[in-house]
């Protein structure tokens, strides 16, 4: 994961992407995807057409269902001013969730950069290391992007409706480990939901669910 960002970084620019991706309708090359946190929803449009491996793992996530139940459990501020920056959710390492790593897909063959409500991947190693952690910029991010002597990290879609809700997770109290960011209330995801396209399960096991049968 991008443990160690300095959240300084960010750029306090709040100009979306000229792109035409809506929260109210599909629209062509995007797939979106609503999330139910704790704070309120959000609804992310994937460039599926542009970021084709990257959205189709995030996909493969929540058409399992491994997104419900997760938590956004980061929040990196600017220091400068605590209104930028990002926050940061996903499986963790719960093994029972996890999916197989994915290709790197920068931002230089890719096309998008890290603007604000940006969703990107997160990781634990070097490119290609991406499996079911993510981050959301509040701000742009540049230092993300790709550039000749940085891999970067790999954008994958915008949040286009539900801004507040990433800005209320983003203003969580913060302290702990990875340099004083872990959230000290982490911000429950109830649900992940494909509203474009029908969803294609993997089929592989969740023990997840059958351990809370049993605890239920």
């Amino acid at each position: 994961m991008i443990r160690y960002l300095a959240a300084a970084l960010v750029v306090p620019l709040l100009v979306a992407p000229a792109t035409a991706q809506r929260a109210d309708r599909t629209t062509p090359g995007w797939v979106r995807v609503r999330l139910e946190t704790a704070d309120g929803p959000m609804v992310i449009a994937l460039a599926a057409k542009k970021a084709p491996a990257t959205t189709a793992n995030f996909l493969r996530y929540v058409d399992d269902g491994r997104f419900d139940g997760i938590s956004f459990y980061r929040t990196a501020k600017n220091k400068r001013d605590p209104r930028y920056g990002f926050i940061q959710g996903g499986i963790r390492t719960d093994a029972r969730r996890f999916l197989d790593t994915i290709p790197h897909e920068s931002t230089k063959k890719t096309g998008i950069k890290h603007l604000d409500m940006t969703i990107s991947m997160a990781r634990m190693g070097p490119p290609g290391s991406a499996n079911g952690n993510f981050f959301i910029t509040v701000g742009a991010l540049p230092s993300m992007d790709w550039s000749p002597s940085n891999p970067g990290y790999a954008a994958f879609g915008r949040v286009v409706s539900g801004q507040a809700t990433v800005r209320r997770i983003l203003a969580e109290p913060v302290g702990g480990q990875m340099r004083g960011t872990l959230m000290l209330r982490p911000v429950r995801v109830n649900r992940a939901v494909r509203l474009d396209g029908k969803p294609q399960p993997t089929g592989r096991p969740r023990p997840w669910l059958i351990e809370r049968r049993r605890e239920g």
